[in-house]
């Protein structure tokens, strides 16, 4: 079976995104296997770098998709490594939304390697919803 959703119920999902994330949201960047789901545990996995969100994580969503509002640059990542995902969380570190990272690849794409110490800098995040 295929599932469509109009615009406006796609953009109030995306919108529960920022909801969710609250005022003092993070993206959080790691390496190691991306959990099942938001509700796994982290296991085995690398705090690679953290970058704050704005106050208001997004504007309102169009035409299903979710775009971030400025993200603050880490200026002292927290570990060498490469970036396999990523996830939006509460200030409280409770992640509302994983996704895939990589160089040249995955949801949120990043060049090269993350350095201990090194500024990690994203100019843009996108989340978009293609059930139309």
């Amino acid at each position: 079976m295929t599932v469509r959703l109009n615009v406006t119920t796609r953009n109030a999902g995306l919108a529960q995104i920022t909801t969710d994330i609250g005022t003092s949201g993070q993206l959080r960047i790691y390496n190691g296997t991306q959990p099942a789901s938001v509700a796994t545990a982290l296991s085995s996995n690398t705090l690679l770098a953290q970058l704050a969100l704005s106050a208001t994580a997004a504007a309102a969503p169009s035409a299903g998709v979710w775009t971030a509002n400025t993200i603050t640059a880490d200026a002292s990542a927290d570990a060498t490594g490469t970036q396999t995902w990523a996830a939006l969380t509460t200030s409280a570190g409770v992640r509302v939304v994983d996704m895939s990272a990589g160089n040249g690849a995955g949801a949120l794409n990043l060049a090269g390697t993350i350095t201990l110490g090194g500024t990690v800098s994203v100019t843009s995040l996108t989340i978009t919803d293609n059930n139309a």
